[in-house]
């Protein structure tokens, strides 16, 4: 094998994927599929590998694939100002998410508590609040 270069397997082994990530990724053009050679087999950059684990950080910190194609536009742009904005649009939707699920636990801790000094009634507060949209 070349040095610097790797297949698919050993390139999927290094950045901590399966192969179907990275051709999962090459569909949707996060990266690049290098030329099969004649009867040979596709040889993928050592260097791969980062940008693969780059790409799954960012699904971590709540990026879609959508949102990590531009962020890798704006890297190779040096376009700082504009990757902020589109970190600071994730925080605030993060943020939102974060209120409403503190508003969905605040609910069912309301209602568990009704349904705790109602037990032995016929009809459970829960199920009726959820009847009643």
């Amino acid at each position: 094998m070349s040095e610097g270069l790797l297949t698919i397997g050993a390139l999927a082994k290094q950045a901590g994927v399966n192969v179907e990530t990275i051709r999962y990724y090459q569909r949707r053009g996060l990266l690049d599929e290098p030329d099969k050679p004649l009867g040979g087999v596709r040889r993928y950059p050592v260097a791969l590998a980062g940008r693969i684990r780059f790409i799954k950080r960012a699904q971590a910190l709540g990026f879609t694939l959508e949102e990590v194609g531009l962020l890798l536009r704006l890297d190779q742009a040096r376009a700082c100002a504009e990757t902020r904005e589109l970190a600071a649009r994730k925080l605030a939707l993060i943020n939102r998410k974060i209120a409403d699920l503190a508003s969905m636990r605040d609910a069912l801790e309301t209602l568990s508590h009704e349904c705790d000094e109602r037990s032995g009634e016929a009809s459970c507060p829960i199920i009726q609040v959820l009847e009643q949209g």
